[in-house]
């Protein structure tokens, strides 16, 4: 695609990004020094996702063998699963700079543009939520992705002319929760595609060790284990329970997490033993008690329970439907038996409300 630009735009375009060269998702000091402080740096402390590394493991070596930047990659499955992290890790073992951005600021084409010039040969750009790229900045990642160019056209009329400049060789790595919603072209573009999975609880236990120990927090086995077992097969949810059964840790006992301290302090929380918060639990029941246990299309229970329907898609529904707990049908969603005998139901026909 090309990009019509006046005679300023790429000193405009440069100069704001020796300004601000990428452009990241907002979140509080608080939150990023948590993340950076237990986000593994290798391999060797990435826990999980064990076919992926073993498969990154011998691309990369590959890529160092031949000096030449790894083929884009795509990292899809539900958040929290470590897509950001692995990014990191990659970038790490290739001993590569990478700059971070999300698919929503990127809103014009000088914002892809600039940090595309700004790129140096093997480098990486991670580009979070990558199904949300709009139609024009999406065109523009083709041939920069496929070529490593950037077609502009400058001047107006009968001085129009167009330039084709080339980029430095670098690595895109997309992550996203929707790889359904990318578009052909742009998905066949990433030479390395894929799926990454829910933790098993052994390996959340492992999760929740690794950053006990990083924040210098005692914790025993069995208490790793509760911790895990309420986490939702997600190590970003383990992290966050992680600090919180801490603080009743250290209020109210004498700052070790046993099973006991984990079990009562997420109790508290109002996370079950199935790791389902109070949202979850009320979609299952809005469902059973108002809609006959479905099926009732996403739209209608969002504005029931008040809530976004993007954050019940991501954020609710992935851990649902892996739990067998909820079902997806062309009519709308549907509470399994499973969900009926998990929020105490007696049987299927069994209408009573437990709200």
């Amino acid at each position: 695609m090309s990009i019509i630009a006046d005679d300023n735009d790429f000193k405009t375009i440069r100069a704001k990004e020796e300004k601000n060269p990428i452009v990241e998702p907002e979140e509080s000091d608080t939150d990023r020094n948590f993340e950076n402080t237990i986000r593994p740096k290798s391999f060797d402390s990435y826990i999980g996702q064990a076919g992926i590394k073993d498969t990154l493991k011998i691309t990369i070596q590959a890529a160092k063998k031949r000096e030449m930047p790894l083929d884009h990659l795509l990292f899809y499955g539900p958040p929290g699963l470590g897509k950001t992290t692995l990014a990191g890790v990659i970038a790490q073992e290739m001993g590569a700079d990478i700059k971070i951005t999300s698919a929503p600021a990127l809103e014009r084409p000088r914002d892809i543009v600039g940090i595309l010039m700004s790129l140096k040969g093997g480098e990486i750009l991670f580009i979070d939520e990558i199904h949300r790229l709009n139609r024009v900045t999406e065109e523009i990642l083709y041939p920069a992705m496929e070529d490593f160019y950037l077609d502009m056209t400058t001047g107006k009329s009968q001085t129009v002319k167009t330039l084709r400049l080339p980029l430095p060789k670098f690595t895109l790595i997309g992550a996203t929760t929707k790889a359904g919603e990318l578009s052909g072209p742009l998905r066949d573009r990433f030479g390395i595609i894929h799926r990454l999975e829910f933790y098993s609880q052994d390996e959340l236990a492992q999760v929740v060790e690794r950053t006990a120990d990083i924040l210098k927090i005692e914790i025993d086995e069995a208490g790793a284990y509760a911790i895990a077992k309420r986490s939702r097969g997600t190590p970003r949810i383990a992290n966050r329970l992680v600090k919180r059964v801490s603080d009743y840790a250290l209020v109210k006992h004498n700052g070790k997490i046993t099973e006991s301290v984990a079990n009562k302090s997420l109790d508290i929380l109002k996370i079950d033993e199935f790791g389902l918060d109070t949202t979850d639990r009320n979609l299952l029941k809005l469902i059973i008690d108002k809609y006959d246990g479905g099926p009732v299309g996403i739209e209608t229970i969002a504005a029931a329970l008040g809530e976004d329907v993007r954050t019940l898609e991501d954020v609710c529904e992935p851990f649902l439907l892996q739990a067998g707990l909820l079902q997806r049908t062309p009519r709308g969603r549907k509470v399994s038996p499973a969900g009926y005998r998990h929020l105490g139901y007696k049987n299927i026909s069994d209408q009573q409300s437990l709200f």
